[in-house]
């Protein structure tokens, strides 16, 4: 910044458009506040443009095309089931066109004045943002961070490829890979291997880290893996990567697994293994933010920095990279600004999956219960005895509820079925509530429906499910 430069003043700027962004600049609006949003793209973020939205863009039109292809067993027939990239590129663009233009009007209509630029601190209240070949400096009242996050790229990849596929670069394919090897085990990971495989992709899914299995409830892990091997995912866990080669015709992963080395030929390969905070650019070493040892934004349950006049939510702060999250904290850190109690915890924060079928957590599983000391109790049912699952043709999950024993209050809530993401609402507010086995037992439930696997987990915690079939006790062992 020249010296003797003018400072323009504002009461509030936000760094970054995306749904934390966004979110609490409307909220902030909305309490009567004078809002800045700084965003170098276009509002609704990397979420909106390039992760999130397109994303479940895919993963419905997978299984929307292996539901077309299952149609004859209701008596519909209407041809062969062809999927185009061009067409779905179309939808895809025209749904994020379209939300992209609710939040610039609902930016509007709340008159937050955005600006397009690139924002970084050039001390603890003063803010430079550049424009092309322009740059204005600014002094606020307070700041929000809200830059959200870069994936990261595995040590063993030395160089791009077209091949190459990031988390990002999936979505703009214009043709189907034949055969498609993914590296990771999160959920985006999933996501990608099970759209692919069901639009028609031979699927090789390779574990990342040395992993040997998923991070859901043991239950879920097992379901999981059974419909993967169902669905002819070929499944490799706790592996090395020794090599990947790339040429003009594919890719090939070399790795260590189970004490031999396995070559996998594809023709790309896929790769998410988390994600960095977006800070190399917003000037935090011109601040006294603090950072943890992983490079978050340390901050405290109203989204407070070290500096009490800055913020920081989403992506850039320690948690898991999600919309909803980046959107709570948003909403909390607006509130506390204008004065109102609130504050964020990622204790009951879903974890959702868009899979088919999709897998949706909230709370502990049953070995996080028992390593916190809990009297864990659980029930447990098959989706493959729920009535509206034989109906609409989907049989594959399962439900589970992980519960304390000493008081029934209920500690999690795990599901693989058709709808999950949905389902999963219940679980949530149930917990927030502190639900107890009976709260969960005692409503009546729409007939037929999913939603009756809770009501048969619930009942199972008891040993009372009516659709599960009675456990075989253990004849005594004669003495004679």
């Amino acid at each position: 910044m020249v010296v003797g430069e003018i400072l323009e003043e504002r009461e509030l700027i936000i760094i970054g458009g995306g749904p934390g962004g966004y979110s609490a600049a409307i909220r902030a609006a909305q309490l009567g506040m004078e809002v800045t949003l700084v965003e170098k793209g276009k509002p609704g973020g990397i979420c909106l443009h390039h992760g999130c939205i397109p994303s479940k863009v895919l993963t419905q039109a997978a299984s929307k095309f292996k539901d077309a292809k299952n149609l004859e067993e209701f008596g519909i027939s209407v041809g062969e089931a062809e999927f185009s990239f061009e067409r779905w590129q179309n939808k895809k663009k025209n749904v994020v066109d379209g939300l992209s233009k609710g939040v610039e009007g609902l930016l509007k209509a709340n008159g937050v004045e955005v600006i397009q630029g690139t924002a970084s601190f050039t001390s603890n209240d003063k803010i430079g943002i550049e424009q092309d070949e322009k740059f204005e400096a600014f002094r606020f009242e307070n700041a929000i961070i809200a830059t959200g996050s870069t994936p990261l790229v595995p040590e063993f990849l030395k160089e791009l490829h077209e091949r190459i596929l990031s988390p990002y670069s999936v979505f703009q394919l214009e043709e189907l890979p034949e055969h498609l090897v993914v590296y990771g085990s999160d959920y985006i990971s999933l996501e990608i291997a099970t759209s692919f495989r069901m639009l028609g992709s031979n699927v090789t899914l390779v574990l990342d880290d040395k992993k040997d299995t998923f991070e859901f409830d043991n239950a879920i892990t097992k379901e999981l893996t059974r419909v993967l091997k169902k669905n002819k995912i070929k499944l490799i866990k706790g592996s090395e990567v020794k090599e990947l080669k790339t040429n003009e015709n594919g890719v090939q992963l070399t790795v260590h697994s189970s004490g031999e080395t396995i070559t996998i030929e594809g023709s790309h390969f896929f790769y998410s293994v988390g994600h960095r905070p977006n800070l190399e650019n917003v000037g935090i070493q011109f601040s006294d933010v603090t950072l943890n040892e992983e490079g978050f934004i340390e901050i405290n349950n109203q989204c407070q920095t070290s500096v009490p006049s800055i913020f920081a939510i989403g992506d850039i702060t320690a948690g898991p990279a999600f919309a909803n999250k980046a959107a709570k904290q948003g909403k909390t850190a607006a509130e506390c600004l204008a004065g109102i109690p609130s504050e964020h915890s990622l204790a009951l924060i879903p974890t959702v999956v868009h899979t088919a079928p999709p897998i949706a957590a909230v709370g502990l599983t049953e070995e996080e219960a028992a390593e916190e000391g809990y009297h864990v109790k659980t029930g447990q049912f098959s989706m493959a005895g729920n009535g509206f699952a034989s109906i609409i043709g989907k049989k594959d999950g399962v439900m589970k509820l992980v519960s304390d024993a000493e008081t029934d209050r209920v500690l999690g809530f795990h599901v693989m079925s058709e709808g999950a993401i949905e389902l999963i609402d219940k679980g949530v507010l149930a917990m927030e509530m502190v639900a107890r086995d009976e709260d969960i037992m005692y409503p009546y439930y729409p007939h037929p429906s999913l939603n009756e696997g809770w009501l048969e987990a619930s009942e199972a915690l008891k040993e009372k499910a009516i659709h599960i079939p009675p456990a075989k006790k253990k004849k005594p062992v004669s003495t004679n």
